[in-house]
């Protein structure tokens, strides 16, 4: 193999975890917090200080990066994506992390397969749409389809 190729290898590395976690491998997990009772699927990439409340399920190819806070008794489905670079200056901001933005989940939010959610603030009881793209906050309970999401039906 030549010199030039750097080989880096997927795992669980610096991770703090809660009580009765189970994680499916392979999955790529390094210095973020997994609360109580989750379960992460098999090919689920969480980065650097995300943190993840107690019993969320993240299932099976989801991507969850920096600067992401999932509250307790979610549910991220599969494939699902969170972004936290809006290209704000026309390009992607790399390794600029002052660009970047954080992306809030509040409690009992479940994101139905394949969606994608920019750094948004979404809040409790919401249900996102499958292959929804979710780009502006949401500060009202409901379920949000669409691209962009959009109100569907309010609950309560």
């Amino acid at each position: 193999m030549p010199d030039s190729v750097n080989i880096m290898r997927s795992g669980i590395r610096g991770v703090i975890f809660g009580q009765n976690v189970k994680v499916v491998e392979p999955v790529n997990l390094y210095e973020c917090v997994i609360g109580s009772d989750c379960f992460i699927g098999p090919f689920v990439e969480i980065q650097k200080g995300v943190a993840i409340g107690d019993r969320t399920k993240i299932q099976s190819h989801s991507f969850v990066c920096e600067f992401v806070t999932i509250g307790s008794d979610c549910v991220i489905a599969h494939g699902v994506m969170f972004i936290n670079d809006k290209f704000a200056s026309g390009s992607p901001a790399g390794g600029n992390k002052e660009l970047w933005q954080t992306t809030q989940i509040s409690d009992h939010v479940y994101i139905g397969s394949n969606a994608t959610v920019l750094p948004v603030s979404i809040c409790s009881h919401t249900v996102i749409g499958a292959g929804s793209v979710v780009t502006r906050d949401i500060d009202e309970p409901g379920i949000y389809s669409g691209n962009p999401a959009r109100l569907i039906r309010k609950f309560g």
